[in-house]
């Protein structure tokens, strides 16, 4: 289905695992897509990959196409957008896949021994990074009519209670409430602006990383871990990298409206998830 058929989009921190299953998204369902990071070389293979798999199935797909660009420089990324829009007249889509790793908050630490440093990190990065490229794409937006959609990413941790990760969960809720007055603030210019929260994706480096090293950390079984993980899968399942892109590609659609200003939890349903 080509439902983002001539659509612009832009995928900032595409090396990450979500952003890049997202970036083939987009283009599968037609859209001409910029993947860009700090890392070209990365994103450079992550184009060429796009483009493969759009060759592979057949006439109609969409393109890619690779650029560097740090998505906490505000410069770089206004420069980027404004190549972007001469290029080709309008901004159709904008996604952020940034991340942040445990190593950056100091590990997972409680509350009561995390600094502020280590509590301020992943609000800085997650949440001023979306701040940053979402209102840059917003102004191009608003400047050529595009009437866009902008999709922030979160996590499950916004509204989970899980112990020592105060400064993420901090974050991700912040994203989450930063689409509500984004989405209120630029509506009435037509623009679109939405929220995917993923649970976890057992596929993904960071999450079976994170599930061997508490395995090895606390003595006790992969398995057991997976198992604590599945034990509030409400169909007895979890999502997938796919999922989590085709989920991106039906907001950025027309069709997408409906879910303007939302967090969409792509998680098949989590019995302790709010």
């Amino acid at each position: 289905m080509q439902n983002l058929k001539d659509k612009v989009a832009v995928v900032f921190a595409a090396t990450g695992e979500i952003a890049g299953a997202v970036a083939h998204s987009f283009a599968q369902h037609g859209a001409k897509v910029y993947v860009t990071a700090r890392n070209l070389e990365a994103v450079k293979a992550l184009a060429a990959e796009i483009k493969a798999a759009s060759g592979s199935a057949g006439a109609g797909g969409g393109s890619a196409e690779a650029a560097k660009v740090d998505a906490l420089d505000e410069g770089e990324i206004d420069g980027f957008l404004k190549k972007v829009v001469a290029d080709n007249g309008k901004l159709d889509i904008v996604f952020n896949g940034i991340a942040v790793e445990y190593s950056e908050m100091g590990g997972r630490p409680p509350a009561t021994v995390a600094t502020l440093a280590q509590f301020l990190a992943p609000v800085q990065k997650i949440c001023g990074s979306q701040f940053l490229t979402s209102r840059v794409a917003a102004k191009y937006m608003i400047q050529t009519q595009s009437r866009g959609t902008i999709i922030l990413l979160s996590s499950a941790a916004a509204r989970s209670k899980i112990p020592n990760l105060s400064g993420f969960s901090a974050a991700c809720a912040a994203v989450e409430a930063m689409t509500r007055v984004m989405s209120a603030e630029w509506g009435g210019e037509g623009i679109k602006v939405t929220c995917i929260t993923p649970g976890a994706l057992m596929e993904t480096q960071r999450i079976s990383g994170w599930i061997a090293s508490a395995a090895k950390e606390y003595g006790v079984p992969v398995e057991q871990l997976v198992a604590q993980y599945k034990a509030f899968d409400i169909l007895k399942t979890s999502p997938t990298l796919k999922q989590v892109g085709e989920t991106a590609a039906f907001i950025a659609s027309d069709a997408g409206v409906a879910f303007n200003s939302h967090a969409i939890d792509v998680d098949c349903g989590k019995l302790n998830i709010l």
